[in-house]
């Protein structure tokens, strides 16, 4: 494809040699002559004047040099789209495999795909052009929109309820029972029944082995554009708002809730019954144990401003020294 066909279809400006094949995307340190490879992160900036790369998407005010370049206000998502120009993901062929078992009550749209081993219940609604893979189980009364995507071995519990286009990757827990026992006065523990169900908004997608808790009672939701990665745990009845990223291995206890566009980087754990503000970040490893106001940037455990503890990590290191020169001092003044 010619390097001025892709600067049209992403909608860029293109400075350089327009005539250039290209034939793929790379990361800026594996391109070939033949590949586009892209400039986001300023710590990267240097490498463009040393990469093999037939062509680089870069900002708009990136600075002139040899290598032809796509510019663009944001040369990450351009990057993204390029990607889809080279390389469209498998979809299987409209058809339900012989293996699959599904329920007579169940009602499934037009131009669906139902892998091997498929289990889907009474009363399950799904939407049009489903694509359910290999050894799915879709629970009793479930209600999903058009477009829906689950990879294999994903499991949705009883009538939970999931919108359109959203995609669950491979062994996705939705709807599974919530922490919930009550101790009774022989010590041992009730277990508390989990009438409630999970719910899923447009355009969600949930990475592998994560699991999203049905509430107690009432719902938990993830809503809009809401993306949670690899081995995320969202515990009962919380909320988690419109285009917030969870990343991997965060742990959001039951009852909390986080607004929209907010960041959780991986490993962070979030107490119960809180309140996490809309546009929320919070670094790696954070331990979120009080209400968060909106558009903080958190680090630590106890969660404190960002700002504050880079501050004191800096210190840390300095900790035995100081300790030394304490005792010195202590020493000299007996």
């Amino acid at each position: 494809m010619k390097l001025r066909s892709i600067a049209e279809t992403l909608g860029c400006v293109l400075t350089g040699d327009g005539d250039i094949e290209i034939t793929g995307v790379a990361a800026i340190d594996k391109a070939g002559p033949k590949q586009l490879t892209f400039v986001a992160n300023p710590r990267y900036a240097p490498s463009a004047r040393t990469t093999r790369a037939g062509a680089i998407l870069v900002k708009d005010a990136f600075p002139d040099i040899p290598t032809p370049t796509l510019r663009s206000p944001n040369p990450y998502l351009a990057f993204a789209r390029s990607i889809e120009l080279f390389y469209t993901a498998p979809r299987p062929e409209p058809g339900t495999d012989p293996t699959a078992r599904i329920a007579d009550s169940a009602s499934i749209g037009a131009n669906a795909s139902i892998g091997p081993y498929v289990v889907i219940e009474d009363d399950v609604t799904i939407g049009d052009d489903a694509v359910i893979e290999a050894f799915t189980r879709i629970g009793r009364g479930t209600k999903i929109g058009a477009r829906i995507r689950t990879h294999s071995h994903v499991s949705v519990r009883e009538y939970c309820v999931i919108g359109n286009n959203v995609i669950l990757q491979d062994g996705v827990r939705i709807g599974t029972d919530g922490y919930g026992y009550a101790k009774q006065d022989d010590g041992t523990y009730y277990k508390i029944p989990q009438s409630g169900i999970v719910v899923l908004e447009d355009n969600v997608e949930v990475g592998a082995n994560a699991t999203i808790d049905r509430a107690t009672v009432g719902e938990t939701r993830i809503c809009r554009g809401a993306k949670i990665d690899n081995l995320v745990q969202v515990g009962h009845a919380s909320t988690v708002g419109e285009n917030t990223l969870l990343c991997a291995l965060v742990g959001v206890s039951g009852s909390a809730q986080i607004g929209r566009d907010v960041v959780l980087a991986g490993q962070v754990g979030v107490n119960g019954h809180i309140e996490v503000g809309d546009g929320v970040i919070a670094t790696g490893r954070t331990g979120i144990t009080g209400s968060v106001a909106k558009g903080k940037t958190v680090s630590g455990f106890p969660a404190i401003d960002n700002r504050l503890w880079l501050r004191c990590a800096a210190v840390f290191k300095r900790l035995p020294e100081l300790l030394k020169r304490l005792d010195a001092l202590e020493r000299r003044n007996r």
